[in-house]
């Protein structure tokens, strides 16, 4: 109960005089439409949010389906746009069926907690994303929690889980189902996931494979479709996949791929799709316009990569400790949690727009600036971004 009965939230003055001692306060900073920053802090890995194709197709489809889907996808909130954006997604990146949602986040919690369940063991990496991990404690299942990027630790975890059930069990009983829940490229430090090893251990235990790929789509794999179509994994019966439809599409929503039957699974039994209201018509159309130019246009793909690899190299030649992107996300280091804000509050006055990133949100607690590397950046604006983060730059 509240230490002072005649106010219930005084507790929450509390925690918030401690985020101030600790310098972890968040606050909102609207932009304006116009903004004349640089921006290296969003997730619009093509550049694409702005293309006059993609506004123009959401505008389109809000005209003709409307502001909103008006309820869930399965009374009303399904249109033709969402088929056609399921059937070209799935086809894109390998796999048998899709599924939209109305978001990233809740596409994450669908898969792992209809998938899993009270007598399904989750295998989790350390570092995944709060989506993936909200997932596992939605899903009432074990959750073992290995290190991070360590194959050899999920396979001990499986193998444990199996010796343990196989002790117990009684003759006959059913075999315990297991999932392995990985992000493809991980958001804070950007490295990526060693996808085939995963899989490589997953089944001889008969675990399915969960990957998220939302910082990998639109920027690895032939074309931009994914860590997983890179690793040889996509469309393979244990394989299933989420993506977000909000970073490299520039859009709106997420979607669950995977075989035919899972995805229908996840239309009977997933509580974020069955009673969430559907993905609005505008988000989906953009998203499809996007995908769209991804595939006419699969260079944007290989420009991002090369845009995180320039970044990453001109910052450690000045100096600076950052770790070398996999895909888009450069991250590098700050002495503290408030010379991290100081840092990117310095960078925005000079003209450039950065992540920031700190505790609790990064799982090693170190805080560091987040560098997005964008497909349609010059090397004008590469430099320039190089120049400011270097000269603004905090000492240890």
């Amino acid at each position: 109960m509240p230490q002072d009965r005649d106010d219930a939230f005084a507790w929450i003055d509390a925690q918030r005089e401690r985020r101030d001692r600790a310098g972890l306060v968040r606050r909102l900073s609207p932009r304006p439409a116009d903004s004349p920053l640089l921006d290296l802090a969003s997730n619009d890995y093509l550049g694409l949010a702005r293309h006059p194709e993609v506004t123009a197709a959401a505008g389109a489809a809000a005209h003709r389906w409307g502001a909103g889907s008006t309820g869930s996808r399965l009374v009303t909130g399904s249109t033709e746009l969402h088929s056609t954006l399921e059937r070209e997604l799935a086809e894109f990146c390998g796999f048998e069926a899709a599924l939209v949602f109305s978001s990233g986040y809740a596409a994450n919690l669908a898969a792992v907690s209809a998938l899993s369940g009270r007598d399904a063991l989750v295998v989790s990496d350390a570092d995944n994303h709060a989506s993936l991990i909200d997932g596992c404690r939605l899903s009432r299942a074990g959750i073992a929690v290995v290190p991070h990027a360590d194959p050899e630790a999920v396979r001990k975890a499986l193998g444990a889980a199996e010796a343990a059930e196989a002790a117990e069990a009684d003759a006959g009983e059913a075999r315990r189902r297991a999932l392995v829940v990985s992000d493809a490229v991980f958001s804070v430090d950007g490295d990526a996931a060693p996808l085939a090893a995963l899989a490589g251990v997953s089944r001889p235990y008969g675990a399915a494979l969960v990957v998220d790929e939302a910082h990998g789509l639109g920027v690895l794999g032939e074309g931009g479709r994914g860590a997983v179509h890179e690793a040889g994994l996509a469309g393979a019966p244990d394989v299933v996949v989420t993506v977000t439809l909000s970073k490299s599409l520039g859009s709106q929503g997420g979607a669950v791929l995977g075989p035919a039957r899972v995805i229908e699974h996840l239309v009977n039994s997933a509580r974020t799709f069955i009673f969430d209201t559907g993905l609005n018509p505008a988000a989906v159309g953009a998203a499809l316009a996007s995908l769209r130019l991804l595939r006419r246009e699969p260079e944007r793909a290989a420009r991002v990569r090369t845009v995180a690899m320039g970044l990453y190299g001109r910052l450690t030649a000045a100096g600076l400790t950052a770790v070398r992107p996999d895909a888009s996300v450069v991250s590098v280091r700050a002495p503290s949690p408030e010379k991290a804000v100081r840092w990117a509050a310095d960078c925005r006055a000079a003209g450039l727009m950065v992540g920031c990133f700190r505790p609790p949100s990064v799982p090693d607690g170190v805080s560091r600036l987040r560098l997005t590397a964008r497909g349609d950046l010059t090397e004008e604006q590469v430099e320039e971004a190089v120049d400011v983060i270097v000269r603004t730059a905090p000492t240890a």
